[in-house]
This record gives C-alpha cells, sequence and structure tokens, in this order.
C-alpha cells in the first residue's frame, strides 16, 4: 500500500515524496510553487508574501536589507549602485525623481561613477569656471545642456573660487569625450552666462585616470605611474607652456615632487612629499590618479587637447621601460602623435610652439596669453 500525507496548507492527500517540507510544513507540489518563491540574490526559499522585491526581483529580508532601497518618492526598487542621495542626506531616490530634490550645485557629493565608452582607460573631467556667481539655476541649466542624453555631468561648490563652480563629468573614454558628451555647448553656456576659466587666474582643469588602466597588478600600475611622474617631472618646461599655467600657479595648486635620475626614484618623493592632493599629479585617491598641472579653460580645443595628451601620456607609460622613459624627449614623444587619434592635440602643441623646444620671446608669450 502506498504511503500518503497531506499538504498542511490545502489538505489535499500525494504520496510520501511528491511534497517539500518547507518552515517546518508539508507543501504539495502546487502549494510550493504557488506560495513560495527563491531570492534571485542568494537562492533561499522564502514565502512569497515575505518577498522585499517587486514583481520583477524576489528578494529576502537579508538581500533587500544589504543591497536595496526603495525610492522615497515613487516606491520603486533601487539596488545601491543606483541609489542617490541629496547632500548628505540618507533618504534614497532613484535616478527618475532624484532630479526634483538635487540642488544645481552639490557641497559633498560623489555619486557612484558612471562609465561611458568602450575602453579600459577611462578619463574623468573637474573644469573650474569662476566670476559668474553660484547659482542653482544656472547650474541646472548647465547639466540639462550637459546631460541632454545620459547623466554625463554634475556641478559642486569649490571653496577655492571667488564666484563659481566646479563641473564634474563621470568617467568616459577619450572617444566617448570627444564622440558623444556635449562639451561644446555646456563651455558656451557657461559663457554666455558670465563665466571665464582661463583668464579667471583662480581655475584649474584636472583630469582623473583609472588606476587599473595602468596594468593587472598593483605592481604593474606602480611601475607606470612612476614612469608618468617621471615624465612629468623631466619636462616642466614644456608642460607649464602646454598648460597656460604660471610657474606661480602651479607652485600653488600643483606642486612638484622633485626632478629624479630616473622613473623608480620618483615614487619615494611622493610619499614624502606635503602637497598631497595639491600635487603635480595627485596620487591619494584609491582608484585614480589626477593631472592637476592644467589651467582651467572654456575653450574646446585646449580642453580636449588636453585630455588627448592625457591620454598619449598614459599610453607611452605602460610599454616604456624605465631606461626608454628616461631617455624619452620632448621632440620624440610628440612626433609619435598620430594625426587621426589626436588632431586637436597636435594643432594645439603647433599653436603653443611645442614641436620645437625653442624659446619663445616675451612678445609672442604676451599674444598667446592674449589668445587664451
Amino acid at each position: 500500500m502506498m504511503e500518503t500525507s497531506t499538504c498542511d496548507h490545502c489538505g489535499a492527500e500525494f504520496s510520501i515524496g511528491e511534497q517539500t517540507l518547507f518552515d517546518e510544513q508539508m507543501l504539495c507540489e502546487t502549494c510550493l510553487a504557488e506560495l513560495t518563491a527563491v531570492c534571485d540574490r542568494c537562492g533561499e526559499r522564502i514565502w512569497f508574501d515575505d518577498s522585499e522585491g517587486d514583481s520583477n526581483t524576489t528578494l529576502c529580508q537579508d538581500c533587500y536589507d544589504e543591497y536595496y532601497h526603495r525610492c522615497s518618492d515613487c516606491g520603486r526598487l533601487i539596488h545601491n549602485d543606483h541609489t542617490y542621495y541629496v547632500d548628505d542626506s540618507d533618504v534614497p531616490y532613484c535616478c527618475n525623481c532624484i532630479d526634483s530634490h538635487r540642488r544645481g550645485i552639490q557641497s559633498y557629493y560623489k555619486p557612484t561613477p558612471i562609465f561611458y565608452g568602450e575602453g579600459t582607460r577611462y578619463l574623468g573631467v573637474e573644469l573650474e569656471i569662476d566670476n559668474g556667481g553660484e547659482q542653482d539655476s544656472v547650474a541646472k541649466k548647465l547639466m540639462d545642456i550637459g546631460n541632454r542624453d545620459a547623466e554625463h555631468i554634475y556641478i559642486k561648490h569649490d571653496g577655492s573660487l571667488n564666484e563659481g563652480m566646479e563641473i564634474v563629468t563621470h568617467p568616459m573614454t577619450l572617444d566617448y569625450h570627444k564622440a558623444q558628451m556635449p562639451r561644446a555647448a555646456v563651455m558656451e553656456a557657461a559663457l554666455a552666462e558670465g563665466y571665464s576659466s582661463h583668464r579667471a587666474e583662480t581655475c584649474g582643469l584636472h583630469v582623473h585616470v583609472n588606476r587599473n588602466s595602468f596594468g593587472k597588478t598593483e605592481e604593474a600600475q606602480e611601475a607606470a605611474i612612476a614612469r608618468i611622474l617621471f615624465f612629468v617631472e623631466n619636462h616642466r618646461n614644456e608642460l607649464l607652456r602646454f598648460s597656460r599655467r604660471t610657474k606661480r600657479q602651479l607652485e600653488k595648486g600643483a606642486a612638484r615632487y622633485g626632478r629624479k635620475d630616473s622613473p623608480k626614484e620618483v615614487p619615494d618623493s611622493a610619499k614624502t612629499s606635503c602637497a598631497e592632493r595639491y600635487a603635480c599629479v595627485n596620487l591619494t585617491n584609491d582608484c585614480t590618479i589626477a593631472f592637476r598641472i592644467f589651467r582651467g579653460t572654456l575653450k574646446y580645443n585646449p580642453l580636449i587637447a588636453t585630455l588627448e595628451l592625457v591620454d598619449e601620456l598614459c599610453s607611452a607609460a605602460i610599454p616604456y621601460s624605465d631606461e626608454e622613459m628616461s631617455e624619452l624627449i620632448w621632440t620624440e614623444f610628440v612626433s609619435h602623435l598620430l594625426p587621426q587619434r589626436y588632431p586637436e592635440l597636435i594643432q594645439y602643441l603647433k599653436e603653443r610652439r611645442l614641436y620645437v623646444n625653442e624659446p619663445l620671446s616675451a612678445a609672442e608669450e604676451y599674444q598667446l596669453q592674449i589668445n587664451d
């Protein structure tokens, strides 16, 4: 005689083996399917009514508490990586609702980075603009332009500016910066609102590069970064002319680590430097290094040329040996530039007389300042 058992929920009799023990209850296959579900995150079976997810996602309480929130406005389920907050508030919002709460200018705001473009090297840009006021309405106008197709930029308060703000991009490949980021339109709008950058004297252009683009291991990354620091120190004069900064401005906001005989010696100077993040190349961030030597600009060519220079320098630092980097002179470095890859950089180098190592006369230097 076949042994049978009774489902604790519906009372139906089934043969032993056709039921499942769950939460101290014997359930038939039908009740198991209708009343329980499996957490999409950890695989634990839970009562369907206890799911903290939505119609598309089943979540146990522990997984919801650790990885998810609900938007305080619309109630939408959102993963931690896509949760937004206003300033230092702990109230969560989804990407669709945050704009109605967020101030145009953020004080202490560091969103989860959104990576744009296909590649391994991503450049994040911080562009300071000044002398036009610190107004939320203007910041939102600039953000509407920059974010018309995607969330490309956000805007922050910067205490080093008089009456301005800092426009920050999410990390993007160089190709994405040039082809899809509406950079020119944002800068034109800032100019129309009365802002300046180069002429303001207070503004910098900082470029962040992800550390993991320099190699798979920490050792490889540190070696490539050391070669970058060596190049920056050994070609200080050319980079000063390129940056459009004065020596005083560099000493104040982009201090040097000191010239050394080989790349291996530079990291020791960096570790003992008092400049910290106010160094020519800021090494204090865990995930990026930041080039701080460039002067701010609201002109398209100098800005894109700066990104192209950083990209080429990073590309050279990876395959070069320490000896090759030690022997690399400026004219050799610029002679390797590909016109189809770096058109803005080549044009800018020609304008700055940086294809040759000839000193500029006082009159030529003055004219370059006037044209910037």
